[in-house]
């Protein structure tokens, strides 16, 4: 009878898996005599990590495999933590990516339209990036709200490749993008709206923060006042500041486009003067001017190894910023902002061990432990420690090395690439005569280009001729 009654209930398990297409997320693995490289806890030569159901269980030698487990012989490999990327754009379509028609659109959110068969995902995973922080875009000064995610690609349930429990983040930006976006033209008709200009912006931040603090205190007035009055009326519900009431709480993390210094300061006036401490800086090209300054504030930043220059506000940059930003104590990591980039996050750790001469934990760890710290999951992912999450990647040599390769990579145990088994047409590009924007989205994943007169900046950066009447480029000027 119990027999049947098992055989019932594991029916009735697998039934319901098969109804709902849930996937298995977690698996087993014993990863044998790689060098690993823990992050946190130093490297180990010569050493065993065993993962049990998407857990790092046991990290050691001659670890006894139970029974049926796969085993993966490491040896003359390197095993690192998986990859975290903080500022990506994969996962959502380049029409999902802002919502441009008000300077502050708070209300949004890309958790409802993260794609999970996005083969950006995929190729992530071939550069052993497990993590991505995949955004809401910069067209305005308070954009939408961010959704970390785990690259389990295969899943057809965007819910699958949410990172649970991860905290909810929202995209803020400064400078050029929102200015252009709505005071000076509009990609979307808004001109004349503020802010026009970099002034305007800092009193959008204002007002919004105002408004949600209203909003937070008349809230708290009638919670105080329903105890004893059940006639109290509460005050009208409001998505926007609701979110804004949320920051100010610090339940929602900010992450901040950003460029110029003298802005950084700004913003950090800005959240001192309404008690918000929580701020990570994305791109920051010239932080390390005010390195000191956003030590003290207790703000991160999350920058380029090397790329800039592809506008004015971005030419004073320098391939030490995030050197030098760590050497003042600013929690930093590199991102890519890149659907290309992000398979080559490495190399760009590397850039910034090149040129600022940190060791390779300090290097690695701006690509593991960093980014998971300012996105706070730092307890689940970012170093090879028992009882975090089993997302690894396994290289050929070690990955600060130019020849190094991602071989095999795991989230929650389970692989989810493997060079030896990659399919060819993985790495065939969509379209490829589709209108310069889809292109430059496929290509880069960035959010930058919000109209035609920074596309005719992109494309003269690349010597590529325009035609300021059309919506596509000629196949040829590439």
């Amino acid at each position: 009878m119990k027999t049947r009654l098992c055989y019932f209930v594991l029916g009735y398990i697998v039934l319901g898996l098969m109804l709902t297409g849930q996937t298995v997320l977690a698996q087993d693995v014993l990863i044998r005599n790689s060098t690993v490289l823990t992050i946190t806890k130093g490297t180990l030569a010569n050493t065993d990590v065993l993962i049990r159901d998407g857990i790092i269980a046991e990290v050691g030698s001659n670890i006894r495999a139970p029974r049926g487990i796969e085993e993966v012989d490491g040896t003359g490999r390197f095993l690192m933590p998986g990859i975290i990327d903080a500022h990506a754009h994969i996962a959502i379509s380049r029409f999902n990516i802002n919502e441009g028609t008000s300077p502050v659109t708070a209300e949004v959110t890309i958790e409802d339209v993260v794609n999970p068969y996005d083969i950006g995902i995929y190729r992530a995973l071939a550069g052993g990036v497990t993590t991505s922080h995949t955004m809401h875009g910069s067209a305005n000064v308070i954009g939408g709200q961010n959704e970390t995610i785990k690259h389990r690609y295969g899943a057809k349930d965007p819910d699958e490749i949410r990172f649970t429990g991860a905290p909810r983040t929202i995209k803020f930006a400064l400078g050029e993008n929102p200015t252009r976006s709505h005071g000076r033209r509009g990609s979307q008709g808004a001109g004349g709206i503020v802010p026009a200009t970099r002034m305007g912006v800092e009193q959008v931040l204002r007002s919004s923060f105002e408004n949600g603090r209203r909003y937070m205190e008349a809230w708290d007035r009638y919670r105080t006042a329903a105890k004893t009055d059940a006639r109290a009326v509460p005050p009208e519900y409001n998505d926007r500041l609701e979110i804004m009431a949320a920051i100010l709480r610090g339940e929602i993390l900010v992450h901040c486009h950003s460029y110029r210094a003298d802005e950084i300061m700004m913003l950090t006036r800005v959240l001192k003067d309404f008690g918000v401490d929580k701020i990570t800086f994305q791109h920051a090209n010239e932080a390390f001017k005010v390195a000191p300054e956003l030590a003290e504030f207790g703000a991160s930043a999350s920058v380029f190894a090397d790329w800039w220059s592809y506008k004015f506000e971005v030419y004073y940059s320098t391939a030490y910023n995030a050197a030098i930003l760590m050497r003042n104590g600013v929690m930093t990591s590199i991102n890519s902002d890149s659907g290309e980039l992000n398979r080559h996050l490495y190399h760009e750790a590397a850039k910034s061990q090149r040129y600022g001469g940190l060791t390779d934990d300090e290097a690695l760890s701006m690509i593991t432990i960093n980014p998971a710290t300012q996105l706070g999951i730092q307890d689940r992912v970012g170093s090879i420690e028992i009882g975090k999450d089993g997302d690894v990647v396994l290289f050929n040599a070690h990955p600060l090395s130019v020849y190094a390769i991602a071989e095999q990579t795991y989230v929650d145990g389970k692989k989810y690439f493997d060079r030896t088994t990659d399919p060819d047409d993985m790495r065939i590009e969509i379209s490829p005569s589709a209108s310069f924007n889809s292109y430059e989205t496929q290509i880069t994943g960035r959010d930058h280009i919000h109209d035609e007169n920074e596309a005719i900046d992109f494309l003269t950066f690349f010597d590529v001729e325009f035609d300021a009447g059309s919506t596509s480029t000629d196949s040829k000027n590439f």
